[in-house]
């Protein structure tokens, strides 16, 4: 069995049934160094099929959020979940969006809202690391999606102060981000300038600017030496 073939407990979908179909954006990272073809394929498109996500796939994706590491094993996070086949509980969430995630948001089949526990279950102090914990729960779940043929976009616009009181959120939780699921849709389904995004390649930071060794801003001999036989290589 290959790597392709299994992935956080779930048969993982073939590479080329993922490959796109016309109008369907695929943008593989330009990585520097190998990493896992998952990884490369994940990115967070704004258009979606209109095509609902199988409830089984759901709980598979929420499975894989729910083994994420954490401090203590806390487990600080929470998620609220509408579909599409729940126009009242759809139209809650998305009505918390900002208006600019409202336009393409509301054509996925799916929503949801992380949630960061503030204290520690175990003795009441706060966690510092809750949000960091979150982010890996909800990085499991995006992982997860793309191996099963899924995308998800994450959100950082929506009305924080709404979500507490649509949805009663008690005190010590505080919403995190909001996240739009599905099957990923054709661009040209989107307005300008989404669309122009969502056909703009990707771009990340080189590793020289965040790995440092000894002190802040020195470049890692690891990274730098990578960097140097990377240029003599293309060179």
């Amino acid at each position: 069995m290959g790597h392709e073939d299994a992935y956080l407990g779930m048969a993982a979908v073939p590479l080329d049934d993922l490959m796109c179909g016309e109008g369907i954006v695929e943008k593989l990272a330009n990585t520097s160094c190998p990493i896992h073809d998952l990884l490369r394929r994940r990115w967070s498109p704004r258009a979606f099929a209109n095509r609902p996500v199988e409830p089984e796939k759901l709980c598979s994706l929420l499975e894989a959020a729910r083994w994420a590491p954490s401090s203590y094993n806390e487990q600080p996070w929470a998620y609220l979940l509408a579909t599409r086949e729940q126009p009242v509980e759809f139209a809650r969430l998305l009505s918390v969006l900002v208006e600019g995630n409202v336009v393409w948001a509301q054509h996925a089949p799916v929503l949801m809202l992380s949630l960061a526990r503030l204290n520690f279950e175990r003795n009441g102090k706060p966690n510092r690391h809750a949000f960091h914990d979150v982010g890996l729960a909800s990085e499991n779940l995006i992982i997860q999606a793309t191996a099963m043929g899924l995308a998800a976009h994450q959100m950082a616009g929506f009305h924080v102060d709404k979500a507490r009181e649509v949805f009663n959120i008690p005190e010590g939780w505080e919403p995190t981000a909001a996240i739009a699921l599905g099957y990923r849709g054709e661009a040209e389904s989107l307005p300008e300038p989404l669309r122009a995004r969502e056909l703009a390649p990707r771009t990340r930071k080189p590793l020289e600017q965040f790995v440092f060794t000894g002190r802040w801003g020195q470049v890692a001999p690891l990274v730098a030496h990578a960097q140097a036989a990377n240029h003599q290589t293309t060179g």
